[in-house]
């Protein structure tokens, strides 16, 4: 009896992150995201595609200029042009902000692609507002 192997279809990466539960309070993070490099037009589709569809459309992005590698201005990111803003001037320099029109800001902790897990699980956890 002949079997025909299956190619193996290339698996999606896995989108790191974790959300701090919406509530009645603001929170200063609201959330953490762990990509896997410094590659930004490579890793944020994977993070706008997995976004609450509540957060509306993302339109612009500010990153830590220092951090990311070079990236165009303006990205076509699930069909929509997202405006990318690198800044060293932000108030926490392991942070993303996103902005989506009439829906709000949302900043999320960047924990280093290189941190180990044992590691970036609790950091991840902390910034989501629970706990390990």
């Amino acid at each position: 009896m002949a079997t025909t192997l299956q190619p193996s279809l290339p698996s999606r990466p896995l989108l790191r992150l974790r959300l701090a539960s919406p509530g009645s309070l603001p929170h200063p993070i609201d959330g953490a995201w762990w990509p896997s490099s410094y590659d930004l037009p490579t890793e944020l589709p994977l993070l706008l595609a997995g976004l609450p569809r509540a957060w509306g459309r993302i339109t612009s992005v500010t990153v830590n200029g220092a951090a990311w590698t070079l990236a165009p201005g303006r990205m076509l990111v699930l069909d929509q042009v997202v405006r990318l803003h690198r800044s060293t001037s932000l108030s926490a320099p392991h942070t993303i902000c996103l902005l989506a029109p009439n829906r709000g800001r949302w900043d999320l902790l960047v924990v280093p692609p290189d941190t180990p897990q044992d590691t970036a699980e609790p950091l991840m956890a902390a910034a989501a507002g629970g706990t390990t």
